[in-house]
């Protein structure tokens, strides 16, 4: 991509140096490990490095010796990095479980209104007839990469549906940008803050959908897709700090700049392509840089969020600890970055 300014030998050491830092944490199988695997499954397609693949694969044929839980759209994230060992392995133990989280979400998954998904986190009725943009990471992406796999146009169009509801519920057409989350049953946005990795979660998947989808504007959930991600990040360059990161409330200049959410903005615009955008991806690498100690952690990362009640619950979630999240976000734009020049064609976003 023209004018791109990265050194990619210092890129690729830092990838290598998160992925091992990565792996050294605990994580269960659940979604903060679901979306740091997701970035390493990206590290190891974009680098053919694998080391990647045998760290990420024996931690989850120790996780399937341990047992797994039950699904939850939470649990389902993990299922981006057993598509990635599945196609390098063919083991059909990593399919099966791909199927049935798609089983689980297909057939079992809480739902309402327009057959959108709930989110939830465990196996209870955790917010009823909420949609929080984090379900388009941990389930609708994941369900669109499998229906494609598959050719199957009807978990095809349950993905796209997804998103199709999810842009009418969360994202502010005037502004455009994202809510946090939208609760059914009072028709509100709850406290309606424009929470930072929420319009991470939004704009990475959507970026996704037309390097995913073949032939995607032959969907007219598409062309959804297409304007709302344009509005989104027309908006979110408007609310880059000086630092080339984006805070943990996007529209408050008291709120900490947060680096999970950073990273998948500006692995959102580097995948949209948009050379009007070009000299926001690279303050944003520097920012992020900036962000990552010597052994590979992720710094400045928020904690886990719920849709919280009032403005200072968001800016006082910590930001100290490592996440896998952060891990996670930063490898899928430093590889989006380190694979630009490879990417198949954005088919129109």
């Amino acid at each position: 991509m023209a004018g791109l300014e990265f050194d990619r030998k210092q890129m690729e050491e830092m990838v290598d140096k998160i992925v091992e830092r990565t792996m050294r944490m605990d994580m269960t199988w659940d979604w903060p490990c679901g979306v740091a695997y997701y970035g390493i499954s990206r590290a190891y397609e974009v680098t053919k490095n694998e080391k990647y693949l045998t760290l990420m694969k024996n931690r989850v044929d120790e996780y399937m010796e341990l047992d797994l839980p039950n699904w939850t759209v939470n649990t389902c994230a993990m299922g981006h990095c057993l598509i990635t060992i599945y196609e390098a392995t063919k083991e059909e133990k990593y399919w099966k479980i791909v199927m049935s989280k798609v089983d689980y979400i297909r057939n079992h998954a809480l739902r309402f209104a327009d057959s959108v998904l709930q989110h939830t986190v465990s196996v209870n009725n955790d917010f009823p007839e909420q949609a929080w943009a984090d379900t388009l990471f941990m389930a609708a992406f994941f369900l669109l990469r499998v229906g494609v796999k598959l050719k199957d146009e009807e978990i095809i169009e349950d993905a796209l549906n997804q998103y199709y509801w999810h842009i009418q519920y969360l994202q502010n057409e005037n502004t455009g940008l994202w809510y946090h989350g939208y609760n059914n049953i009072s028709k509100d946005h709850m406290s309606g803050f424009y929470w930072g990795r929420a319009n991470c979660w939004a704009a990475y998947t959507m970026s996704q959908v037309g390097i995913v989808l073949p032939e995607s504007y032959l969907y007219p959930q598409f062309m959804e897709i297409v304007g709302s991600l344009n509005e989104q990040l027309a908006a979110l360059k408007t609310y880059q700090t000086e630092n080339g990161l984006w805070r943990t409330i996007l529209d408050d200049p008291e709120s900490y700049e947060e680096v999970s959410a950073s990273a998948g903005i500006a692995a959102a615009m580097v995948a949209n392509g948009n050379p009007l955008h070009m000299k926001y991806i690279n303050k944003s690498i520097q920012g992020i840089i900036a962000n990552v100690t010597e052994d590979g952690r992720v710094m400045n990362v928020s904690g886990g969020t719920a849709v919280m009640r009032d403005r200072d619950g968001y800016r006082n979630i910590s930001p100290k600890w490592i996440q896998g999240w952060g891990q996670g976000m930063v490898l899928a734009f430093f590889t989006g970055v380190l694979d630009y020049d490879n990417a198949r064609n954005r088919e129109g976003i």
